[in-house]
């Protein structure tokens, strides 16, 4: 067992962001506790609450670091497309891929053993629009003269719909569908949304 004197706080703060990315991607989000952690980093439980204001501060520190990785992820897949609709789709497709590849810190975010939404602090709420502006600049290049309000509920509602494909099939439910395969599923949403997003506009 380490002494608090061999890190500094930083340091064991890193530590400690480092280790819940790897309990949840090695055993998932459920798995995840405050004595699990400290064993990962050799340090005691109370060295945590030294750094950290209990677990849920953690853990939505630790969601901030995935938006902003997700963030990236999404920038370099709209990046990839020459018209707003194609990147639409892809943003879709990225997001489904980036949970894919980062199952346990995803399901951090939004699956068991992440934190209420309600009792999210405010510096992290202000992180949550990374998944809506991207998708609202988009749509109000599609249709200029909707308003913002519509942009919003538009693009949350497509989020909604994204999401929870994404959903049943990380929970190996798709096949209530008849389906194996996320991806087309997600591109006909996108693309469907989309043509009736355009026509009312």
């Amino acid at each position: 067992m380490a002494r608090r004197s061999d890190h500094s706080r930083d340091e064991i703060r890193e530590m400690a962001l480092n280790a819940t990315k790897t309990i949840v991607e090695r055993e998932g989000a459920a798995a995840l506790s405050t004595r699990k952690i400290a064993n990962e980093i050799g340090y005691t439980v109370g060295s945590l609450y030294l750094v950290f204001a209990n677990l849920d501060d953690l853990i939505f520190q630790v969601n901030a670091r995935t938006l902003s990785e997700l963030a990236a992820e999404l920038d370099r897949a709209a990046a990839r497309s020459n018209t707003p609709k194609a990147a639409l789709v892809e943003l879709g497709l990225a997001y489904f891929r980036f949970a894919t590849s980062n199952l346990g810190r995803w399901e951090l975010i939004f699956g068991r053993g992440s934190p209420a939404a309600n009792a999210s602090p405010e510096w992290y709420r202000n992180r949550i629009p990374v998944l809506f502006d991207r998708v609202e600049r988009l749509l109000v290049q599609l249709a200029p003269s909707r308003k913002p309000g519509e942009v919003a509920l538009a693009a949350r509602a497509l989020w909604g719909g994204v999401h929870g494909i994404c959903t049943l099939a990380l929970t190996d439910k798709l096949g209530i569908a008849g389906l194996s395969d996320a991806e087309p599923l997600l591109t006909t949403l996108i693309e469907t949304f989309l043509s009736g997003w355009m026509q009312r506009s």
